[in-house]
């Protein structure tokens, strides 16, 4: 987040801790509350960093999807350009998204490098769909990879293992 801020042209980065990601298994739904103040504890460790922590997805009726929170954030904050911050490894799969072409045209993403992924043949990809050369994508080629999931780091911190080194 420090890299976006200070490096990349980001006023503030907004974390939003969703409760459901519609591709993933709805049990872990009840896990987005404490999700969520984990991350305002471990943004506070960090003042001078410019995130925000957000809980707009765990007061919306599920599912929840990212146009719908995007359109939202925008809503709240008409002031604002909301531009969404992804993994390559999400590039994989998000012409599967809700309203994908909706994201790429209005609100546009940037790619945070990912091992084994690479990001730009998968926005070659998207880029060659009908109107694909109106999508705002942008590559992180440059930014320090983490070869680790937040899935990872938080089995590792359900079994007790020392997770620190990847913690805000």
């Amino acid at each position: 987040m420090e890299y976006l801020t200070r490096g990349k042209g980001f006023e503030w980065v907004y974390l939003i801790v969703s409760p459901q990601n519609p591709f993933k298994d709805p049990s872990l739904a009840e896990q987005g509350e404490r999700r969520y103040l984990a991350a305002v504890d471990a943004v506070k460790r960090h003042p001078g960093l410019r995130v925000w922590v957000d809980d707009i997805e765990l007061h919306r009726d599920p599912p929840q999807y990212t146009i719908d929170t995007l359109d939202a954030l925008k809503e709240r904050e008409p002031e604002c350009d909301f531009t969404l911050v992804i993994g390559s490894d999400n590039l994989v799969r998000f012409s599967g998204w809700r309203q994908a072409e909706r994201i790429l045209k209005e609100y546009g993403i940037v790619v945070y490098p990912r091992p084994g992924y690479d990001s730009e043949a998968l926005a070659a990809e998207l880029r060659n769909a009908p109107d694909g050369d109106s999508y705002r994508i942008r590559i992180l080629s440059d930014a320090p990879q983490v070869d680790i999931s937040s899935t990872e780091i938080r089995k590792g911190l359900e079994e007790g293992l020392d997770m620190s080194e990847y913690l805000m």
